[in-house]
């Protein structure tokens, strides 16, 4: 019988701590699943212990080494490969709920439909604790987007999503640089799809101090190209406000500017929200540029990311 579950992990030098997510995979009380793993360049022992955990023949793993291309490349290369109806990202530092699969299973098999793209879950800390805030209560169904921007859930969430619908719209490739946003993906689906939410836990999440999540200043400087083409997309979203283009017009015009790229005004879709975001986007570009000033960090934090 066919696995309805892929489990993906990306990784990159990250052998210390995937331990953690195997072990995690092991204890499921639904076995019903593959681990698929994308290998991203390590240097480290990862390949070898991956092959010690295949000969144990305890789960499932398919085990795919490409050079390092970034979160997203590595994203790409799992939506190549990935054949099972669902699949979840658990990344190399987190691990999953003992039930977290039969609970993914037994609400798909609740939920499906053609219109419904995937399910919507809790992370939580080690101790517990849900990061941000749960799903509304009665919320059962609703857009990506609008998790967030309408019905303002904090914190990060743990998404499952149909296979056939995120092999759509590949992350693009961008010489020198290895990240665009995730959600880029999940936001086009919106245009076509909702989302099944359950107020219950398939992750907990630890975030490393090598994670990208803490390095987020040092993805703006060394990604500017990825994170503008993430804000042009949002700010073609129709379910974004004006202000919420004002807003990721601002992030643009630093990209560019950090890129040095001269045509920005032309490639935008907002060209007078680009104007005017233009001396917000000068002062993000500057809190960039001054990553160790904690006043600028200040200024990015109260006038520009919220």
């Amino acid at each position: 019988m066919k696995k309805v579950l892929t489990v993906f992990t990306p990784t990159y030098n990250r052998a210390y701590v995937l331990n953690g997510c195997y072990q995690s995979l092991l204890r499921q009380t639904c076995q019903d699943f593959i681990w698929v793993i994308i290998d991203d360049g390590s240097t480290d022992n990862t390949t070898e212990l991956v092959k010690s955990w295949i000969d144990e023949n305890k789960i499932e793993i398919r085990y795919y080494y490409q050079e390092n291309k970034g979160m997203h490349g590595a994203h790409n290369k799992a939506y190549e490969v990935i054949d099972t109806e669902l699949n979840v990202c658990i990344d190399s530092d987190d691990y999953m709920t003992d039930n977290a699969v039969e609970i993914i299973l037994n609400v798909w098999e609740k939920n499906k439909r053609d219109d419904i793209a995937g399910i919507g879950a809790l992370d939580i800390y080690k101790n517990g604790e849900i990061i941000g805030t749960k799903f509304p209560e009665g919320l059962k169904e609703t857009k990506y987007f609008d998790i967030f921007k309408i019905h303002k859930v904090k914190g990060d969430k743990k998404f499952i999503y149909r296979t056939e619908l995120v092999k759509q719209n590949p992350y693009p490739i961008f010489y020198g640089e290895k990240y665009v946003g995730l959600d880029y993906k999940y936001m086009k689906l919106d245009e076509d799809y909702s989302l099944v939410l359950i107020n219950e836990a398939v992750c907990i999440v630890e975030y490393l101090q090598d994670g990208s999540s803490l390095n987020m200043f040092r993805q703006y400087k060394n990604n500017p190209k990825g994170f503008a083409f993430y804000r042009i997309e949002n700010m073609k979203n129709k379910r974004g406000d004006l202000k919420y283009r004002f807003k990721e017009s601002i992030h643009y015009v630093a990209s560019s500017l950090i890129s040095k790229n001269t045509n920005f005004f032309k490639e935008t879709p907002c060209k007078m929200l680009c104007v005017l975001a233009l001396p917000f986007g000068y002062i993000f570009y500057k809190c960039i540029s001054k990553k160790g000033d904690e006043s600028w960090r200040l200024i990015w934090k109260y006038f520009i990311s919220q």
